[in-house]
């Protein structure tokens, strides 16, 4: 499954030494990320999640899981300045001084202090967890994700200010389709930059829900194209199409 992972359209592929590993073949699991990430790398861009810092494996998935192929290292449940400095330390004492991280933000804490934390520095990118971060709160998922919105949009923010992308959360219910279409409008209009995909049927409705459709992109020129000819005029606020711009 790993080496035809790169085949499935995805923009990254995330080897997961965390949950989709068991506690007892956590080796194994780090064993087969060095042994795939090679033939993978020059296809896509690959990452490695490895444990959360707090763990008995974070130390090890770092010493042991990552090589320098990687495109970045993803960290799930970061939630303390404290922590991701120990992720930085973590990886310069291992060698990997560029390599950036992927912070999951999946926990009460972590969306609470989202905006300092995305703006460390070697933070490169982030997610958020909804599955991860409802059980922390103590609360109950479900399909209309009231539940998550306040902390899904406080996420989305915390990225945009810190200039970084922001993926969105999973729809673990990967024969729902609609729901992972519907989940994926919501996000891109929120301001996420793509969508967390746990199977590879909904990679392609990921990307289809983050291109342009071609009436999106006609539409976008008539507006430039009209705008400019006002402007040209000496006009800066036009009716187009029935909407003020």
């Amino acid at each position: 499954m790993l080496f035809r992972s790169a085949d499935r359209g995805a923009d990254a592929v995330v080897i997961d030494c965390e949950d989709a590993t068991p506690p007892d073949s956590k080796a194994e699991g780090r064993a087969n990320a060095r042994a795939a990430i090679p033939g993978l790398a020059g296809r896509c861009q690959v990452m490695v999640r490895v444990n959360a810092v707090a763990t008995e494996w974070f130390a090890d998935d770092v010493a042991g899981g990552l090589t320098a192929e990687l495109a970045a290292v993803v960290v799930p449940k970061v939630e303390t300045m404290p922590g991701v400095e120990r992720i930085a330390e973590a990886l310069d004492a291992a060698g990997f001084t560029e390599l950036g991280v992927l912070a999951g933000i999946e926990t009460a804490l972590g969306v609470a202090d989202a905006r300092p934390l995305l703006a460390h520095p070697r933070i490169v990118a982030a997610y958020f967890g909804a599955e991860d971060f409802i059980a922390d709160m103590g609360g109950v998922r479900t399909q209309g994700n009231h539940e998550v919105t306040f902390a899904r949009q406080a996420v989305a923010l915390a990225g945009r200010l810190a200039g970084i992308p922001v993926l969105d959360q999973v729809v673990a219910d990967f024969r729902d389709d609609a729901r992972f279409v519907a989940e994926a409008a919501e996000a891109r209009a929120i301001g996420y930059a793509g969508k967390l995909c746990i199977h590879p049927s909904q990679v392609s409705l990921a990307n289809a829900a983050w291109t342009p459709t071609p009436e999106e992109v006609e539409r976008a020129r008539r507006l430039l194209a009209a705008y400019d000819e006002a402007i040209g005029r000496g006009v800066a606020a036009i009716d187009f199409e029935g909407q003020m711009v």
